[in-house]
């Protein structure tokens, strides 16, 4: 039997709250080289509190609702040794058997998330007539 250990924040406070968000359709960037670290687009509220994603010319007007089941994000550490294992730390047992054990970070909690369920609007402005 193996433990996994997963580890609170490290200064007693709380892991930051994240929100997830769901999109109708498919991302794509420009040069097919992924989305990681880019921006996507703006996320404003109204004064209503509807979220509006902005992306390139499009807007979409979404909704927050609250998760059923709430997600943790984890930082895997692997080659954690046993023997130097915090007080606060809870264990998981698994059937894997490994002399290391590894542990887990709390990076964040996910408790909400954004629906975008529209299709894009896009954004036009006031274009002048040719005379």
């Amino acid at each position: 039997m193996v433990q996994i250990v997963v580890r609170g924040s490290v200064d007693g406070s709380g892991p930051p709250e994240w929100l997830l968000v769901e999109l109708q359709g498919e991302m794509v960037s420009r040069h097919n080289s992924g989305l990681a670290g880019d921006v996507m687009g703006d996320l404003l509220y109204t004064k209503e509190g509807v979220p509006v994603l902005i992306v390139g010319h499009h807007i979409l007007y979404g909704k927050q609702v609250k998760l059923e089941k709430p997600f943790a994000v984890l930082t895997k550490r692997p080659g954690h040794s046993r023997d130097s294992q915090d007080g606060d730390a809870v264990a998981m047992e698994t059937n894997w058997q490994d002399p290391v054990s590894t542990s887990y970070t709390v990076t964040a909690l996910i408790k909400r998330k954004l629906i975008f369920k529209t299709r894009p609007k896009p954004i036009i402005t006031n274009v002048p007539k040719k005379v």
